[in-house]
């Protein structure tokens, strides 16, 4: 899987947990438990990548080093 491709499931696992933390405190509904329910392992394994992937959004927000625009 190239970096792109990375940074782009990243991305949406991070608006897939966005939701999933909304969807919770409004509606109390668990979205990826309603959506996985009968495979809790996989469950699991949905919210550590999302999780990893919020860290990486933020390792990579707190070390980004843009050019300066003249």
């Amino acid at each position: 899987m190239s970096k792109v491709e990375l940074k782009t499931v990243s991305k949406w696992l991070v608006v897939l947990g966005a939701l999933e933390v909304g969807l919770m405190g409004v509606l109390s509904f668990d979205l990826i438990g309603s959506l996985l329910g009968s495979w809790p392992i996989l469950v699991k394994g949905v919210y550590i990548l999302i999780g990893a992937s919020g860290l990486w959004g933020a390792y990579a927000m707190a070390t980004n080093k843009k050019k300066k625009r003249k």
